[in-house]
């Protein structure tokens, strides 16, 4: 299994010959249409840095068979001309094409009283990569790769490195990090890197993609 990450916190998985697409959002100005089939396409959350309901069109263009799996808000908060939506809730569990998707968490981590509050899917998929989109739900099984939110309005730094320390990943690689500069990258990378030390774990800022045994 392949692993390509883009801006912020969209990433895709490429496996025999399939594509699962995650958080296609308004900041992965990067992100590309995959050359393989699109089996599914996965958003945890409905704000906007996650969803975008042109991503997923632009997608579906080419793919017209791609599922949308998503919480029930977000289903509801989509572009009409997105199709094959599919509400998923904390417990569901799915297969797409290769990819066996276990879906957790509920939540979106409290950024403040002012903010309206949503729910938030975490989902671990083929048993290896984990993601808990905006929030620190906890895992049900061991992770070999986890994509660590490392900047965000409803965390600050010390919480990353606790929750990488917590889930003892193989290897973290950050995620959520469009509102951070160049050098806010590197300091944040920096401290993940102590606490993946500490945690026997290898953090890895992704420049290529990443091959997954799963």
């Amino acid at each position: 299994m392949e692993l390509q990450k883009f801006e912020h916190a969209c990433f895709t998985l490429t496996k025999d010959g399939q594509t699962l697409v995650v958080d296609p959002g308004v900041l992965s100005r990067d992100f590309v249409v995959p050359t393989t089939p699109v089996a599914a396409i996965v958003v945890t959350h409905i704000h906007p840095d996650h969803l975008s309901s042109e991503q997923i069109i632009t997608i579906q263009a080419q793919y017209p068979d791609a599922d949308v799996l998503a919480h029930q808000d977000v289903i509801d908060a989509l572009d009409p001309a997105v199709t094959n939506a599919v509400a998923v809730s904390v417990s569901d569990v799915r297969d797409e094409g290769p990819f066996h998707l276990e879906f957790s968490g509920g939540e979106h981590a409290i950024i403040h009283e002012l903010a309206p509050h949503c729910a938030n899917l975490s989902v671990y998929i083929n048993a290896a990569v984990y993601y808990p989109g905006d929030s620190f739900a906890l895992p049900e099984g061991p992770v070999a790769v986890l994509a660590l939110p490392i900047a965000a309005p409803w965390m600050k730094t010390a919480d990353g490195m606790e929750y990488l320390m917590k889930i003892r990943p193989s290897l973290a690689f950050p995620t959520h990090d469009a509102i951070l500069s160049d050098s806010g990258k590197a300091f944040n990378d920096n401290w993940m890197k102590l606490a993946a030390d500490k945690a026997g774990s290898t953090y890895h800022r992704l420049t290529e993609s990443l091959a997954i045994d799963a």
